[in-house]
C-alpha cells in the first residue's frame, strides 16, 4: 500500500514501481507500518520524518515527572521537637511528589526494643496519611528498620 507525499492513496503496488515513483518526485520510499497487510509505505523526505520522530521523543521525556527518593531517618528514642522537626520536612517532601524512605537504625541495646521504633515509623505515617500512601510498611533488615511512603495520586 502505497500512500503520496500530500496523504492521498494510491493504492497497492510493487516495491520497485513505488520506488521508482519516489525517485521521479525526489522523495525517499519510507515504510511507515510495516507489520501491517499489505505493509504501508509513504513518500517523504526521510530526514524530515527522523526529526520528527525525534521531536516527539524529547516531548514525551520533558511530560516524564521523574521521581525521587528522599530519606529521612528517626531514632527509636526521639524526641517530640524533633520527631515534629523531621515530620515536617517529611510532609514537604511528599507535596513535592518524591518518595520518602523513613529508616531507624537500632544501636547496642536498643536492639532488644524494636517494638518502639515500628511504633514511631507508624506514628509518622499515621501523620502524613493525608498526603501519603504506604508502600511498604516497617520491615528489620539487620540493625536498621525501613518504611517507604509514596505521594498519592491527584485524581
Amino acid at each position: 500500500m502505497v500512500i503520496g507525499d500530500g496523504g492521498e492513496q494510491l493504492g497497492v503496488m510493487t516495491k520497485r514501481d513505488a520506488q521508482a515513483m519516489a525517485d521521479e518526485r525526489q522523495l525517499d520510499l519510507v515504510l511507515v507500518a510495516p507489520n501491517a497487510k499489505p505493509p504501508v509505505a509513504k513518500f517523504m523526505d526521510y530526514n524530515k520524518f527522523k526529526y520528527d520522530q525525534q521531536k516527539k521523543l524529547r516531548e514525551a521525556k520533558k511530560k516524564q515527572k521523574i521521581v525521587s527518593l528522599k530519606e529521612i531517618r528517626l531514632s527509636p528514642k526521639i524526641d517530640t521537637h524533633d520527631f515534629e522537626t523531621k515530620l515536617r520536612n517529611g510532609r514537604k517532601f511528599l507535596e513535592n511528589g518524591d518518595k520518602l524512605k523513613i529508616s531507624i537504625r537500632f544501636r547496642g541495646r536498643e536492639m532488644a526494643h524494636t517494638n518502639l521504633g515500628r511504633t514511631v515509623m507508624l506514628d509518622f505515617s499515621k501523620r502524613c496519611e493525608d498526603l501519603a500512601d504506604i508502600e511498604s510498611y516497617p520491615k528489620q533488615e539487620g540493625r536498621t528498620m525501613i518504611m517507604t511512603l509514596t505521594p498519592k495520586k491527584d485524581k
